[in-house]
């Protein structure tokens, strides 16, 4: 007969509900993905990179970082030096990412526009704030070697404000979707 103290450790080392229905490897392609999609449309949009303000160019720079080192340190052995270094520059990509989007108007585009400092807020700027909040938690849980809350952390961090983000800048004739699109 187990006993309790057994069930919950047994309960603490089985995977969550997004550890399970994505495993590293599954959110390494996107990653991919996402960052190949993201080139091509900078590729693409050359004859208009005069026009976007530097704001912009710093918060594509950090993104691309933090999606390009994703997979890497998804699939890569954890706990080690390389993994400690690494990870603090893809946290510090995804918050210079999440502090410029903070100035940003969602989908604001057209002459001399380009959604910068206009001061409203829309939805997906819950997301800078959630990564604002959540990455410095995530290096704290990874400094008091709670791998598990480290892990859940950085997993809801990709998911969420890596992809789901990500994936959002190119429909509703958004920047990166119209250079991909256009």
């Amino acid at each position: 007969m187990a006993t309790a103290a057994a069930t919950a450790a047994d309960a603490a080392r089985k995977p969550g509900l997004l550890a399970r229905l994505f495993s590293n490897e599954v959110l390494a392609v996107a990653s991919i993905v996402l960052a190949v999609a993201v080139v091509v449309a900078i590729v693409r949009g050359a004859a208009h990179w005069g026009r976007i303000p530097p704001l912009i160019w710093v918060h594509l720079g950090a993104m691309l970082v933090a999606t390009v080192l994703a997979p890497v340190m998804l699939l890569r052995r954890k706990g080690t030096l390389w993994h400690r270094r690494l990870g603090y520059v893809w946290m510090s990509s995804m918050l210079v990412a999440a502090a410029t989007s903070l100035f940003f108007k969602s989908g604001a585009m057209g002459p001399g526009h380009l959604g910068v400092f206009t001061g409203d807020v829309s939805p997906i700027h819950a997301l800078s704030v959630f990564v604002l909040v959540q990455a410095p938690r995530a290096v704290m849980q990874a400094r008091r070697h709670d791998r598990r809350r480290h892990e859940r952390t950085i997993r809801a961090l990709v998911i969420g404000a890596l992809l789901v983000a990500g994936f959002f800048t190119f429909p509703f004739n958004r920047l990166l979707g119209s250079w991909l699109f256009g």
